[in-house]
């Protein structure tokens, strides 16, 4: 962290010590890394976070003491931490506006607390320890640097004298990892950056100033740069402000906004502090955000440039692109140039790079010499053909002009559709993001074999037939999984003619190809370069063809190439599912006992690598449809009962995919797939095991499957599964399944008979978050039985239960707290929960911004305060926690009011708190939501009107709010426990003469007549209680009428 801060990190130019954070993306880019660092610390090293820091990390916050909750000691102004060191300091104490943290724990705690201004905090502590691991480790560690290797790291603790030298060891080698994570990331986000350079910069501002000029039509009044001095480099800033890769500075007057002074630097364009009255001279700070270029800029800064520009967009770009073609030459001839540079002067060069690297923050000016031919889909909807004839078709006419005509209609065919993949790829969900194209550095130190694969693929380019098959064969000797040997094809044009081999009549020439491009294409790059270059379609095709080598090759290689979302747009664009699909069907004309022979046959290669494409593509929605369509799944059916494993994981793991949808789990249960699923989970590959269970997990939402899983024996193996903790991936999956399957009650007793509960506990601590997500809906689920809450009671479950009720995954939160809502049921548990803090904890839960999250944790709280000892004063001891549920009332969310009513039934039972309840509005809140059609709010919004109604005169309140007409209609609901609630609601509210009036105005006397008779109990007596009160005011207001 140390060495990252000090090398990236951008500081103001007030100088060391003083200066504050630029507001810049690479520092949000390390402060966000930082704060996922410092927010998992807690789940993934519990013992570590324990740690107490050699000093405090001491800075200014925001955060007001009212913030911090359970786990603290809070007044007025300060705020102590319950944890402590051994001499009793506190590890957080916070002195408005001062706060120290003296361990990763509280470190994470505060990240949790401080919630949207966490970046700032992090800025503040940052700014404040400007070398954190001095204050964390000692002084020993000002010196450490990159090479600082985990072997002096722990040569420097082991030498000192503290007793906690092994905390302290894993501590500082978990920062120095924390140090090399943000040296890599950032250089990765860094290259991701697009840099100006001063010529386009000086032709937009030439092409605007062309545009420029009195008139409303005109973009800007003018635009002029403060310096009319422009150095050889092409800069106009001062040489001492180019080293900071500032470029030129202009004054702009738009029509409708004052004189803007901006900088344009490698970065990008900002504001600055403008003209200094007095001498004239720039305030070079940075007053805002940083811009891609000059136009986007003035189109966020002034409404009547952006309104003339969309005007002139036409004309505009236009002009740039005329720009673009001029430099086209000039890009020829640099290239030219570098090439020119001879190899003693290699060393030379290789250290100019080092040091190009090593101060790209401030030498982005200087030439690159590496050599690109990038294709950025991106832009292609501008330039695209033009980009690909000029990056690629030139060079290749000149090396290989016996293929050149091939080529030349796949860069067409390529860019032609570059604009269609874009728009129709929005479509679907499941966005990949597709990583920078690192190119081999031109004068990098390259191992032997980059200049060995050179000369293959120059004999690919121009030879005849039998020197192309050797080439081939002399490529596969190479180890192609190795990045260098990939990127080496790559990099010298072998893709383009790897892709054009596969486009002739020569079946030798496309194996050697194909085989190659199945190995290289595991790499990323290769994969977004292979569907670039058009290769993906010439690959459907083949699988048209009668060799089923070819077959196998092409599938697999599509395999490999529809790990992101264009490319499986493609082969489904292309006619691929369906010939993909009908690759399976190999065992057509098989009887089942011939089946062993079958798969020594080369159709069962061919299913199998049909099925590993499919795989693939099924990843994408409209391709699981295509799929279907095409008749797959009854296929993949029968290639699921085979005992031939490689054949079984890609079927398996289509069908996990494809499970997601609900008409893919209808056919799966009408195809009996459930059964031969259950019987994989039985063997021993742990990767078929872990899709078998995964895809149970999928299916597991219906009910009936749920039944085939136990009625097939699935359950043991799952059980027995739970112990092999060592494969996480296949541990999430069968926790998942087992969660799913315990929505059933007859399987939760199953699971109990296999001991599975007990187990499940166990798998509370040190295990990851996908894993903790389904053991807690497991037990949320089991534990709705009695039996079960006792297991877990008594086998320590609720303390780890509680422990994660101070995360963040929101699916974690929701589960964990059903699961201790269905425990806190029993008041033995309910006891331990109180000990732990966890109701306070679940209150907490009620500020999360997630809905679920809220709902969740009021529903639990429900139990919790039914079975409390003294659950009145505990509720009032929460501060500000009764104002909070109130406030809750406003939500939008159905879920969240309907748990938040039933917290406010049984938090009413409180006099004392339906008085502080009362105060804080809640009757109004309560009457707004009265004219709702969801039977389960109605319900519960039913029952907290009927306690809230034995308050003061809140049974009046209710009927002046017009809640009183909408809860008749509900006796017009199906629900029977809506019934219930309503009449009892009615029964409380007929107390008041004026609400019986109401009622009866509304016709209720005739509904409650007819639940009189109903079979339940509360009903009837709620019911005949309502219609009395009515009665008794008819009587005596019929008595007054006589008198």
């Amino acid at each position: 962290m140390g060495v990252a801060l000090t090398r990236l990190a951008q500081w103001t130019a007030a100088g060391y010590g003083t200066g504050t954070l630029e507001i810049t993306p690479l520092n949000e880019v390390l402060l966000k890394e930082i704060i996922i660092f410092v927010e998992h610390f807690i789940y993934d090293h519990p013992q570590e976070a324990k740690f107490v820091f050699v000093e405090p990390l001491e800075w200014k916050t925001n955060l007001e003491p009212s913030a911090f909750e359970s786990g603290y000691i809070v007044s007025e102004t300060t705020v102590k931490s319950e944890d402590v060191d051994k001499n009793g300091q506190p590890l957080l104490f916070l002195s408005v506006p001062q706060i120290r943290v003296r361990s990763f724990r509280q470190l994470s705690q505060l990240v949790f607390i401080a919630k949207d201004t966490k970046l700032k905090e992090a800025q503040a502590c940052i700014e404040a320890n400007r070398d954190p691991v001095v204050k964390i480790l000692g002084s020993d560690y000002s010196t450490m640097t990159e090479d600082s290797s985990a072997l002096n790291i722990f040569h420097k603790i082991t030498s000192g004298d503290d007793r906690d030298n092994e905390m302290k060891m894993k501590v500082a080698i978990l920062l120095k990892q924390l140090d090399l994570h943000l040296l890599n990331y950032t250089l990765s986000h860094i290259s991701l950056q697009i840099h100006l350079n001063p010529v386009p910069v000086k032709k937009d501002i030439e092409l605007l100033k062309s545009f420029s000029g009195k008139g409303e039509q005109t973009v800007l009044e003018s635009i002029d740069y403060t310096s009319d001095y422009e150095f050889l480099n092409g800069c106009r800033a001062p040489p001492w402000r180019q080293i900071r890769g500032e470029i030129c500075y202009v004054l702009v007057k738009p029509h409708d906004v004052e004189t803007l002074c901006i900088t344009c630097s490698v970065e990008g364009v900002f504001l600055n502090g403008g003209k200094t009255d007095d001498e004239g001279e720039i305030d070079y700070e940075r007053k805002g955000e940083v811009y891609k270029d000059l136009v986007t800029f003035l189109k966020e800064k002034s409404a009547k440039f952006s309104e003339n520009m969309s005007k002139q967009e036409t004309r505009f770009s236009e002009e740039q692109q005329k720009n673009q073609i001029d430099e086209a030459p000039k890009k020829e001839a640099t290239y030219a140039i570098h090439k020119a540079i001879s190899d003693s002067d290699k060393s030379k060069l290789e250290k100019n790079q080092i040091n190009f690297r090593k101060n790209q923050m401030t030498r982005r000016l200087e030439p690159s010499l590496n050599w690109r031919t990038t294709v950025d889909l991106k832009d292609r909807k501008t330039s695209g053909k033009d980009s690909q004839e000029e990056k690629h078709g030139g060079k290749l006419e000149k090396s290989r002009a016996s293929i050149s005509h091939g080529r030349a209609q796949l860069l067409r065919k390529s860019a032609d559709k570059a604009e269609e993949i874009i728009s129709e790829s929005s479509s679907e969900s499941e966005e990949d993001e597709e990583p920078p194209d690192h190119r081999q550095e031109a004068n990098a130190d390259l191992p032997s074999e980059y200049w060995q694969i050179q000369k293959l693929v120059k004999y690919l380019k121009g030879g005849n037939q039998t020197a192309t098959v050797i080439a081939l064969c002399s490529l596969r000797d190479f180890n192609l999984a190795q990045e260098t040997c990939q990127l080496a094809i790559r990099d010298v044009g072998g893709l383009e003619v790897l892709i054009n081999l596969l486009d002739t009549d020569e079946v030798k020439c496309k194996i050697g190809s194909l085989k190659i491009l199945k190995e290289i294409s595991h790499n990323p790059q290769i994969q977004r370069n292979i569907v670039d270059l058009g290769g993906l379609p010439i690959m459907v095709n083949i699988l048209n063809s009668p060799y089923k080598s070819l077959k196998c090759l092409a599938a697999e290689t599509i395999a490999n190439v529809a790990k992101f979302k264009r490319a499986r747009w493609v082969v489904r664009q292309h006619g691929g599912i369906t010939k993909l699909v009908s690759l399976l069907d190999c065992a057509q004309n098989s009887a089942e006992p011939a089946q062993l022979s079958l798969y020594e046959t080369r159709d069962v290669e061919v299913a199998r690598c049909g099925a590993l494409a499919l795989w693939s593509c099924s990843k994408s929605y409209s391709n699981k449809e295509a799929i279907r369509k095409a008749g797959g799944i009854p296929l993949l059916a029968r290639l699921l009962k085979t005992s031939y494993e490689d054949m079984l994981i890609p079927v398996v793991g289509t069908l996990q995919e494809c499970a997601s949808e609900e008409n893919y789990r209808a056919a799966i249960k009408a195809e009996r797939i459930i059964e031969n699923l259950v019987k994989n989970l039985n063997s021993e590959n742990e990767q078929l095991q872990e899709h078998c269970a995964m895809a149970i997990y999928q299916c597991a939402e219906d009910e009936e499957t749920r039944d085939l899983v136990r009625l097939h024996g699935g359950l043991k193996p799952l059980a027995s599964l739970l112990n092999n903790t060592d494969n996480k991936e296949r541990l999430a999956a069968v926790t998942g399944a087992i969660w799913k399957c315990s929505i059933s009650k007859e399987n939760v007793t199953k699971f109990r008979e296999y001991k599975a509960i007990e187990t499940l506990v166990g798998l509370l601590t040190e295990q990851p978050e996908e894993v903790l997500v389904n053991v807690c809906g497991a037990l949320g689920e089991c534990c709705q039985d009695r039996e079960n809450r006792v297991i877990v009671r008594k086998c320590g479950g609720i303390q780890p239960l509680v422990n994660l009720l101070v995360g963040i995954n929101q699916a974690l939160l929701v589960n964990v707290t059903k699961a201790i809502g269905a425990c806190a049921v029993e008041p033995e548990s309910m006891v331990i929960i109180d000990r732990l803090d966890g109701v306070r904890l679940l209150w907490s839960l009620l500020k999360n911004p997630h809905p679920d999250v809220k709902a969740s944790a009021a529903w639990a709280l429900c139990p919790c305060i039914q079975n409390a000892k003294d659950a009145g004063e505990m509720v009032r001891s929460f501060v500000g926690g009764l104002e909070l549920v109130v406030n809750l009332l406003k939500s939008d969310n159905k879920e969240v009011l309907s748990s938040v009513c039933a917290a406010i039934t049984n938090i009413a039972k409180d006099q004392e708190n339906l008085a502080v309840i009362t105060d804080h509005g809640v009757v109004p809140l309560l009457s707004k939501l009265a004219n709702t059609n969801n039977d389960k709010l109605r319900r519960h919004l039913a029952e907290a009107i009927s306690h809230c109604c034995m308050w003061g005169r809140n049974r009046v309140a209710f009927g002046e709010h017009k809640a009183v007409a909408p809860l008749v209609r509900y006796l017009k609901s199906s629900d029977t426990n809506v019934h219930r609630a309503t009449a009892q609601a009615l029964y409380q509210l007929s107390e008041d003469p004026d609400n019986c009036i109401t009622m009866h105005e509304n016709g209720a006397v005739k509904l409650l007549l007819d639940m009189v008779g109903s079979p339940d109990q509360e009903l009837q007596e709620a019911a005949a209680g309502c219609i009395s009160n009515i009665r008794r005011l008819a009587l005596a207001t019929e008595k007054a009428r006589y008198n």
